[in-house]
């Protein structure tokens, strides 16, 4: 790291420390339920401080810092097989000025992201089988979270209004379907976003994704087989111009989770199809929809005291070529933070026009401590295509495919077991010839990413 970034963070280690205290009140145990029937209440802390040297977006500050504070408070009451629930967030950032990457995954003040009605159904559709409904406001994480998620490294969070089934039936067969409206985060607007201003997130028939997912235990040895479909579809709203996006996205994915001294694997194949604009402009032309993903991974964990694993993974999301049909691939509501890197003011690297491999070292050497580093080279899936989430490109294709050399690590630790943890996020991207003869490429040769945080629990 540079200098300006050590001292940077250096800076902000004082600041923390001295919250830590505070966060540690926060963090002592809430009155309530801890289980069964009755009122539960429980909630978060994070502070972040995230800094960056040699931004490798385009329009933002070549340096940058900022202080994140995201605050959860979630009430549910049970009785019998009925919940009710209801969670807030509040999410604000300092230190940001007109060059920083400052949107709506940053800011969201008092949001009720979730509140829900859910009901057990047993015997639904046969012995043995049960239906669980939820209506309301939620939060949703399905399968391997590369569609639908609600993004927990990002300072605010996924929300999705509507319906959701679930199906749990003998032989270990399991299913979800949704209907929902995703929540569009309020306000949008810059002015808005700096004063973090309270404004209730919006959701409406003008953005709607419904679908699910049907999956199986032990379909091959101890491998869990899943087959996924989704519709997203968009059209434009007063004062909200979009890509009308009409995407459908089907695949499936083969899992065998890690367990000690055995291989375990992952594979994921997604295609889309539908059609969408080629910009939000009301009279842009429609262009035909045809994308693709894929991941894949394999590991191997050992016994022993530290447990570690280790992996080599691929993955592959298509970018948009010549010749008629747009063919980027689109994440929807993904996360990308376990798979590729974290988001934040680097959030350089998603699940769009990118070809990468890794090779993924993690282990825990005791409950308290855990840790990983990634490296992984990266190209572009398409060279005329921008790269990933960088917006970097060469519409003539000239500056090759290379997008450079990532490095990635993270170390938490339990301060306070099961209350308050310290966590460090780093990244190091080597730039390829790409992003750093791309036209529009940003200067420097080096990205420096690296964030500091301590989240309590209560």
């Amino acid at each position: 790291m540079t200098m300006a970034l050590l001292k940077h963070l250096g800076s902000m280690l004082s600041l923390m420390s001295g919250c830590v205290g505070g966060l540690m009140a926060l963090a002592a145990p809430a009155r309530g339920q801890d289980g069964g029937d009755g009122l539960s209440v429980t909630g978060t802390v994070r502070l972040r401080y995230e800094a960056i040297g040699g931004q490798a977006r385009t329009g933002f500050n070549q340096s940058d810092q900022l202080v994140n504070l995201r605050t959860t408070l979630k009430a549910e009451y049970s009785e019998g097989a009925l919940r009710v629930g209801v969670e807030l967030y509040d999410s604000r950032v300092w230190g940001e000025d007109a060059g920083s990457p400052v949107s709506t995954s940053e800011v969201n003040a008092i949001e009720p992201v979730q509140a829900y009605v859910a009901a057990d159904f047993a015997d639904a559709f046969g012995r043995g089988t049960m239906l669980t409904m939820t209506a309301g406001r939620m939060m949703l994480n399905l399968g391997s979270r590369r569609l639908v998620a609600a993004d927990d490294y990002r300072n605010t969070t996924n929300g999705y209004t509507g319906l959701r089934a679930d199906v749990v039936a003998p032989r270990g067969w399991k299913a979800t379907a949704i209907y929902v409206l995703p929540q569009q985060r309020r306000p949008d607007d810059r002015e808005g976003l700096r004063e973090t201003r309270v404004r209730l997130d919006r959701e409406g028939f003008d953005l709607v994704l419904w679908g699910g997912q049907v999956s199986r235990a032990r379909i091959l040895g101890q491998a869990t087989a899943e087959l996924t479909y989704f519709h997203l579809g968009e059209r434009d709203a007063p004062g909200r111009p979009t890509r009308d996006r009409s995407l459908d996205t089907l695949g499936g994915r083969v899992i065998r989770e890690p367990h000690p001294d055995r291989i375990d694997y992952e594979v994921e194949a997604l295609y889309q199809t539908g059609h969408a604009s080629v910009s939000a402009a009301a009279a842009a032309a429609r262009q035909r929809v045809s994308a693709t993903f894929f991941h894949a991974d394999m590991g191997y964990s050992f016994s022993g005291p530290w447990k570690p694993r280790l992996s080599v993974e691929f993955d592959r999301a298509s970018g948009d070529r010549r010749g008629g049909r747009f063919g980027r691939f689109d994440t929807l509501f993904g996360m990308r933070r376990a798979d590729l890197a974290p988001s934040g003011i680097y959030n350089s690297v998603g699940r769009a026009n990118i070809m990468t491999a890794g090779i993924r070292l993690e282990a825990a050497p005791d409950k308290r401590l855990d840790w990983f580093a990634v490296y992984r080279p990266m190209w572009l899936a398409a060279k005329d295509d921008s790269f990933s989430s960088t917006n970097v490109r060469d519409s003539t294709g000239r500056s090759g495919r290379f997008a450079g050399h990532q490095i990635e690590a993270r170390l938490r630790y339990w301060i306070v077991p099961a209350r308050l943890r310290f966590e460090f996020d780093g990244v190091l991207l080597a730039k390829g010839r790409f992003l750093r003869d791309a036209p529009n490429a940003p200067p420097g040769n080096w990205t420096r990413y690296g964030s500091l945080n301590l989240s309590a629990n209560f």
